[in-house]
């Protein structure tokens, strides 16, 4: 294998769509888009012919579910990973990719960052296995409990994932702050409580949305343009216990 680029495959049928995923993939070091797929028969042919390390894949399609094709992509060969991309938002549909063994499951609209942070992942995942597989033919559990967790080395893949210009510390700092609070902080009430700038403080805090674990509202004084006020709701909070 060698260190070639991870090769993907995008099954999408909304070219334009298609096209972003095409131009996100050419900023990650160490991939490179193989072809498009719009149908299930370019889809099929694609996958056959150029035999792709990783699929990304949408659910609907005009003349398939994503779900059918990963179903029968994972029976031919256990060796091709699905990084599922789509709008599909169904319990059932979510629990039933991750039974079959997708790597990922993205909601659209896809966010740079996130699409970034599950394709580095799997690069460690995808670099990971071929190492073992070339010092061993058996493993630790250690190193079943990493695969699992698709982590490295035991790195938080949160942590090492983060943005540019993005420390984890401080975000943690940032969301203690928020959490104290019942009717939330806006960036200049955040940047005072941990000693930042107020443009720092809103940067962090704009991450935060964009991952969703805190929300954004408008706050409407008396005087003045309104100001974002950022809290930590209820569902943000359950879904980072």
């Amino acid at each position: 294998m060698g260190n070639r680029d991870i090769e993907l495959l995008i099954i999408e049928d909304d070219l334009r769509i298609a096209e972003i995923q095409k131009r996100y993939i050419e900023q990650i070091e160490g991939f490179q888009t193989v072809g498009i797929a719009a149908s299930y028969l370019e889809a099929r042919t694609l996958i056959d012919i150029l035999k792709p390390d990783l699929l990304l894949l949408d659910v609907y399609f005009p003349d398939m579910n994503g779900l059918d094709l990963l179903k029968e992509t994972k029976q031919q060969t256990k060796q091709m990973d699905v990084i599922m991309i789509t709008a599909t938002k169904e319990i059932n549909q979510v629990q039933e990719a991750i039974s079959i063994g997708v790597f990922d499951y993205i909601i659209k609209p896809v966010v740079f960052d996130r699409f970034k942070q599950s394709l580095l992942r799997y690069k460690d995942y995808h670099t990971k296995v071929l190492q073992l597989g070339k010092e061993n033919i058996h493993v630790t559990q250690q190193q079943v409990d990493k695969l699992l967790r698709k982590e490295v080395d035991g790195a938080s893949n949160e942590r090492s994932y983060l943005p540019k210009g993005i420390d984890p510390l401080t975000l943690e700092k940032v969301m203690e702050v928020l959490g104290k609070v019942e009717y939330g902080l806006t960036a200049e009430s955040v940047a005072k409580e941990i000693g930042v700038s107020r443009t720092t403080a809103r940067r962090y805090l704009e991450h935060l949305v964009s991952n969703e674990s805190i929300e954004a509202d408008l706050s409407y004084g008396t005087v003045g343009r309104p100001e974002r006020v950022y809290i930590v709701s209820s569902k943000a909070t359950k879904n980072l216990i």
